[in-house]
């Protein structure tokens, strides 16, 4: 199979419906709105990334941000990668290239949250905590039953740190 080139960036503003459409085609991901990606793509750009081709389709998308009582982490909210980009590592390639830039900046843990049953977030992170070299836990965050009503699956925590290894970098995706 040959590799897709893709650039990563940062995001801006113009990203944020490109974004949307993005998540969209990238079921099951809970989508958010036009505006939320906006902000996503202005507010949150120095803890995104977007991944784009020579032609300019964004293909992939990292959002997350530091939360203000744990300014040593990085939380991802959501990750994404159009299906015609899947099987190439570009999931593991934006991860571990936003978490050497934000790295710059003091952040030395990583957390997620990820639905049971998500087996493709769960390899990505656990490889990702794996070569940064962090031992990481679990623990149910949100459940189904006391923050979803039933209409939503468990969001297990996976909190990771602190980072003993630079971020490898994946071969190109």
């Amino acid at each position: 199979m040959s590799l897709t080139p893709v650039t990563l960036r940062k995001p801006n503003s113009t990203d944020g419906f490109a974004l949307n459409n993005l998540v969209e085609r990238c079921k099951p991901l809970d989508t958010n709105s036009v505006y939320c990606n906006l902000l996503q793509c202005h507010d949150f750009a120095d803890t995104a990334i977007a991944a784009e081709t020579a032609d300019g389709d964004l293909v992939g998308f990292i959002s997350g941000y530091r939360p203000p009582a744990r300014q040593d982490t990085l939380f991802v909210w959501q990750v994404a990668v159009d299906s015609r980009m899947r099987g190439q590592g570009l999931a593991l390639k934006m991860l571990l290239a936003l978490v050497e830039r934000v790295r710059a900046e003091g952040v030395n843990r990583l957390e997620t949250t990820i639905s049971p049953g998500n087996e493709a977030s769960e390899a990505l992170f656990k490889k990702a905590f794996r070569l940064l070299g962090a031992e990481y836990s679990t623990e149910v965050l949100f459940s189904r039953e006391k923050h979803f009503d039933g209409q939503h699956d468990d969001e297990v925590i996976y909190r990771a740190g602190p980072f003993t290894q630079s971020a490898p970098q994946p071969a190109q995706a």
